[in-house]
């Protein structure tokens, strides 16, 4: 592995899916980067890239790994309680560390008052980066097409309370190409604010009847009620806040807040982004 401490570009959540497709794109087009990883040892080897040790609450780690970085992309961290405080204290490192502009993977929706309960800490982080001094763009996010599939219990039925509303899922593939190109062209993206969505909106039986054709099985959407989501979720023994998030992804889908169609990928990468379906032909079941 090339030794690139000079990097002028780094990116966290490089031991994550969405993370990892990044540093792979950025690998691809023969950027120079520095990968940003908690567990070391787990992050990818990739051509002209170096591997740095931080994590989000750590601002020595952080300020070390950053010093000379002139773009960031931030990956938000790990959904937890204390989630807007670990972004606020890498953001303050950022900041001390000289870095120029940040790049943020924020939530489509994104609003004090979001009905995706998780959005709201997106949006307190997309205002405390505003308020930083450092140059900035919002890749807002839509909810993932990879994770269609795992939304269909044992019994072939997703469960929720999604109601018609309908949502406009994105592949992280899709994601990162978009990440990838603002990062190699960071200048034409300062203080934009891009949704990334999917060509289409479905609402959940839709969800439901593309996955049934496309891996031959029957699969269905069961609309619960509020009360029936949660009592289904007790078991699970989580956090409240972490049931109040599960919930609320069917419920902002419910609400049709999900539902606008961006077409930021396209006008970003040149090549739209994937729908359902054709995720789903690639990908092995």
């Amino acid at each position: 592995m090339n030794n690139t401490t000079g990097a002028s570009i780094a990116v966290t959540g490089v031991t994550g899916v969405l993370g990892g497709y990044i540093a792979n794109e950025l690998a691809a087009h023969g950027v120079a980067q520095r990968l940003l990883a908690r567990t070391p040892a787990k992050a990818p080897q990739l051509p002209h890239s170096s591997v740095h040790p931080f994590s989000y609450s750590d601002q020595t780690a952080a300020i070390e790994a950053l010093t000379g970085v002139q773009t960031l992309l931030m990956v938000s961290a790990s959904e937890s309680a204390d989630r807007l405080d670990q972004h606020r204290s890498f953001i303050d490192a950022a900041a001390k560390a000289g870095v120029h502009h940040i790049v943020y993977t924020s939530f489509a929706g994104a609003a004090p008052d979001a009905i995706f309960t998780l959005a709201r800490d997106h949006f307190e982080t997309e205002e405390y980066i505003k308020a930083s001094g450092m140059a900035w763009t919002m890749l807002r996010d839509s909810f993932y097409i990879d994770f269609m599939e795992a939304m269909v219990g044992e019994d072939g039925v997703i469960r929720g309370p999604g109601g018609n509303g309908r949502v406009a899922i994105i592949a992280r593939a899709d994601i990162a190409r978009t990440a990838s190109a603002v990062l190699r062209d960071p200048g034409s993206h300062i203080g934009q604010t891009y949704d990334l969505t999917g060509p289409e909106a479905l609402s959940f039986a839709e969800i439901a009847a593309v996955i049934g054709r496309v891996r031959g099985r029957e699969i269905s959407f069961y609309d619960e009620s509020i009360e029936e989501a949660y009592a289904s979720r007790a078991s699970y023994g989580a956090p409240d806040w972490q049931v109040d998030a599960w919930v609320s992804t069917y419920t902002a889908v419910a609400s049709n807040t999900m539902a606008p169609i961006s077409d930021a990928v396209e006008t970003i990468t040149g090549t739209a982004a994937q729908s359902l379906e054709t995720y789903l032909a690639s990908t092995p079941q």
